[in-house]
């Protein structure tokens, strides 16, 4: 008689991912160190970027849709001076103008101007979907589509380093940018050269944090082939959303899709992660109306 095969465990994986790779890329690659289909992702990273892509793993895919939610911190390279159809060094370069007066002073006033409560214009190459098309699709068939500005909040955005080049023509500024979800770092590349009236594009990419997850429990896709495991979903949980701890009785009725009274003094922006007695996981729940409703139950 042949023993039955172990369930793939649920769970989040934080994979460092390297460059060159497309995020759908690095699911197959968890599918198949996982040996499940049921693997998805919170908030695409570009091929050309770098660093943490947080990859859900069976019941875990269900905080996923939370998860790109939350704020997310970047380290970024943008070229002054030359513009790209995508924003990025991936695109073809189509203008340049001199960077070379592109003082101190501008530079600072014009990426004050991009940080806080902004309206941004996704880039022309990107995931967004018009009248039921990727936007990168009508692009690419030469119908580029006319993107509305989105209310973004760029929480910091930090010079911590300049560079010229090519004669001083060309200025290459790192920065460091935590914003909300749904923020493009392209379109902050594309927006400071425009500002400055140089152009501007994205050069490199990485990103370092998403809600509660550092680089610090990231893992290079060697290091998960050579050792796979997941982030169990009661931990996964616990770092990324606030903790409301329930006794037996709510815990019964949360799992089986009852509401709970709210908790006093508590005005939750997104939602908690209610965990039971024994530590399991037991729902995301949001708060609303003086009742804690389950958003998704996981027991």
């Amino acid at each position: 008689m042949t023993a039955a095969a172990t369930p793939p465990a649920s769970g989040l994986v934080v994979v460092d991912k390297p460059g060159g790779m497309t995020s759908h890329d690095v699911v197959a690659r968890i599918r198949r160190l996982a040996g499940t289909r049921k693997v998805g992702h919170a908030g695409t990273l570009d091929p050309m970027a770098t660093g943490i892509l947080v990859v859900g793993v069976e019941k875990a895919t269900r905080l996923l849709g939370y998860l790109m939610l939350t704020e997310k911190e970047y380290q970024a390279t943008i070229r002054l001076g030359v513009s790209t159809s995508t924003d990025d060094a991936e695109g073809e370069v189509t203008g340049s103008a001199s960077a070379a007066g592109v003082s101190a002073e501008a530079l600072e006033a014009a990426v004050a101007k991009l940080t806080g409560e902004i309206e941004q214009v996704p880039p022309a190459v990107s995931a967004i979907k018009v009248g039921g098309q990727r936007a990168y699709k009508l692009t690419r068939a030469g119908a580029a589509p006319e993107l509305k500005p989105r209310p973004v909040t760029v929480h910091q955005f930090t010079i911590t380093g300049v560079r010229r080049a090519d004669g001083d023509a060309v200025l290459d500024v790192d920065a460091t940018v935590r914003c909300s979800s749904g923020t493009y770092i392209r379109s902050l590349a594309r927006d400071l050269g425009a500002m400055l009236g140089t152009g501007g594009h994205l050069t490199a990419l990485r990103r370092t944090r998403v809600g509660g997850y550092g680089l610090d429990v990231a893992r290079t896709l060697d290091q998960l082939a050579a050792h796979f495991e997941v982030l169990p979903l009661a931990q996964a949980a616990a770092a990324a959303f606030p903790r409301r701890d329930l006794d037996e009785a709510e815990a019964r009725r949360l799992a089986t899709g009852g509401r709970l009274t709210a908790l006093a003094g508590v005005h939750a922006t997104g939602p908690s992660a209610a965990f039971a007695p024994d530590g399991a996981l037991v729902a995301l729940v949001t708060e609303e109306a003086g009742q804690a409703r389950p958003l998704a139950v996981f027991v």
